[in-house]
């Protein structure tokens, strides 16, 4: 198993999702046929907007969780920050 990455995906509703994985191609492809979270089976993903790359698991899931406080708008500057 590889090194776990941190994405945000936008969807056509404009919300945003964060999700962990080792893998970021797949998980789009998952997620793209509706599958592997519960959150895309309502709304469709549009684009990944934001990765960071290279953390082991414990990392990743901390990162995820600092990111799912924040608000919208504190995620989309995040986004915007690293552009």
């Amino acid at each position: 198993m590889g090194p776990w990455s941190l994405y945000i995906i936008e969807t056509d509703r404009g919300s945003l999702y964060t999700g962990i994985t080792t893998d970021i191609e797949r998980r789009w492809q998952q997620h793209c046929r509706g599958k592997g979270a519960r959150y895309f089976r309502t709304a469709r993903p549009i684009s990944i907007v934001h990765t960071e790359i290279g953390m082991d698991r414990s990392g990743a899931l901390k990162r995820e969780a600092e990111i799912k406080r924040l608000t919208a708008d504190g995620k989309r500057r995040l986004i915007a920050c690293k552009k």
